[in-house]
């Protein structure tokens, strides 16, 4: 396979056009970027670069093109598909020094196109990189001087800001980015993710009567709570309960409840457990209100949690500012990843205007030491942990839970989807930027309560299990 996946479209048009259905391009094909939903039979866009380029160098040719006809969408459109992209381009570059604006872009970063961008996030551990790169002056390192870090109170408004403009960058949950770019529980939006911001970092909470709880079947008849419909910690917990010989549908309560809530709701009796992201697993052990059933890493070890998340229309408008953030949250991430680390970045997030937690709360989930409410103390170091890179795989895995529990009912090219939304290709070209070494390869079989998911048979694994609402 390709090492390269995840590549924005790199045809000429409009890479990030979010406007007809299907739409034709200056290449002559037929793409339907905008709606990763569309039937598979489409033409598929052209392959992107297949060197460190990427997106940015697309953002350039488009940004040149729009600028020589003075922004005007008919007369371009016009232009490119009479000239073609190769023609076209040929005569750009004799008027426009194209390949030297190309060569600039890469070599360093343009002016941003604004400082003062408004980043949304929601206080959980998961969202370690997005948070601490304030305080800690990653956002400032790569020219984001005036930053406005938002706290929303819960994954709706989140979605919600990200989808009026409220917000230009989101801290998401992984499957949040794919549903709204499917328009599941929203409009159809198309978001692209440059970079995953955490991996692991949730569990399994029970109230402390249920120390007697052994495995899923002893769970019948409990309530849970989730933070989101579209969200790994639903996923998780219905894959896990229905491993178990239970069904998330019709043996338990599975509700929404922001995450912020979940802790005084254990306590009042309104719940008897969550699969929660922390420190409100955490949390509910310092309060003396829950023990630590489960951690997800037990079940995915490595599965994704958080992402960073941006609307092609913000990336399309501030291209400069898109590639700032993007590396400032990528090396953020590098830098949550050590786990030296680890105390700095929790008193740094533990503030009221961030996580408001307890700075002990956050250094044993960010550590990995921590009790379990059940008079043990444990060493997890990965308990939590930090990988930038999107898996295609991942996306795929997401894509076929969705269709389990019946979010998404359409048809879809699971591939297509995942290499429109999670930017493998462009989140490794930074990576190595950086002196990592990012996945050759975007695609990859992982394990799942010891069941093998091979992305190449999505539509079998889905198939294959005996709890699930596909007829």
């Amino acid at each position: 396979m390709s090492s390269e996946k995840g590549r924005l479209p790199s045809c000429f048009a409009d890479p990030f056009d979010s406007g007809s259905q299907l739409s034709s391009c200056c290449c002559g094909q037929i793409h339907s970027h905008d709606e990763p939903g569309a039937e598979p039979g489409a033409t598929a866009s052209a392959p992107g670069p297949t060197d460190s380029e990427g997106l940015l160098v697309r953002l350039v040719e488009s940004s040149v093109t729009r600028a020589l006809f003075g922004g005007k969408e008919l007369p371009r459109r016009a232009f490119m598909r009479a000239m073609g992209a190769g023609a076209a381009l040929g005569l750009v570059a004799s008027v426009f020094p194209l390949e030297a604006a190309k060569a600039l872009a890469m070599e360093k970063i343009g002016p941003l196109e604004k400082k003062n961008v408004k980043v949304g996030f929601i206080p959980i551990t998961c969202g370690t990189p997005i948070i601490m790169a304030h305080p800690l002056g990653f956002y400032a390192k790569y020219g984001i001087t005036e930053p406005e870090i938002r706290k929303a109170s819960g994954w709706a408004m989140i979605r919600d800001w990200a989808a009026s403009g409220q917000t230009d960058y989101t801290h998401m949950l992984a499957p949040m980015p794919i549903a709204m770019s499917l328009g599941l529980g929203s409009s159809r939006i198309p978001f692209v993710v440059p970079a995953v911001e955490n991996i692991n970092g949730q569990a399994i909470t029970l109230r402390l009567d249920h120390k007697g709880v052994k495995e899923a079947r002893d769970m019948k008849g409990f309530r849970f709570a989730v933070p989101f419909d579209y969200s790994m910690h639903n996923l998780l917990l219905r894959y896990f309960l229905a491993e178990g010989g239970v069904n998330p549908d019709t043996d338990v309560q599975i509700r929404v409840l922001p995450p912020p809530e979940m802790v005084a709701n254990l306590k009042a009796g309104n719940l008897d457990g969550y699969l929660s992201p922390d420190p409100f697993n955490q949390r509910a052990v310092y309060e003396k209100v829950g023990f630590i059933f489960k951690l997800t890493k037990d079940l995915w070890p490595g599965h994704p949690c958080c992402t960073f998340a941006v609307s092609e229309k913000v990336a399309r408008e501030a291209p400069n500012t898109f590639s700032a953030i993007v590396r400032a949250i990528i090396d953020a991430t590098i830098f949550s990843a050590n786990p030296a680390n680890r105390k700095e970045i929790a008193k740094a997030i533990a503030p009221r205007n961030y996580l408001n937690q307890p700075v002990e709360v956050l250094e044993q989930v960010l550590t990995g030491v921590f009790p379990d409410g059940l008079g043990n103390t444990l060493s997890v170091p990965e308990r939590i942990d930090f990988d930038p890179f999107p898996w295609n795989s991942m996306a795929v895995w997401i894509l076929t839970q969705l269709k389990r529990w019946g979010y998404l009912k359409e048809e879809i090219d699971y591939r297509k989807v995942a290499e429109q939304v999670f930017l493998a290709g462009d989140c490794a070209a930074v990576m190595r930027e950086m002196g990592e070494t990012p996945p050759e390869d975007s695609y990859s079989s992982h394990v799942i309560m010891g069941k093998e998911f091979n992305p190449a048979e999505a539509e079998a694994y889905l198939r294959s299990f005996p709890i699930n609402r596909i007829s």
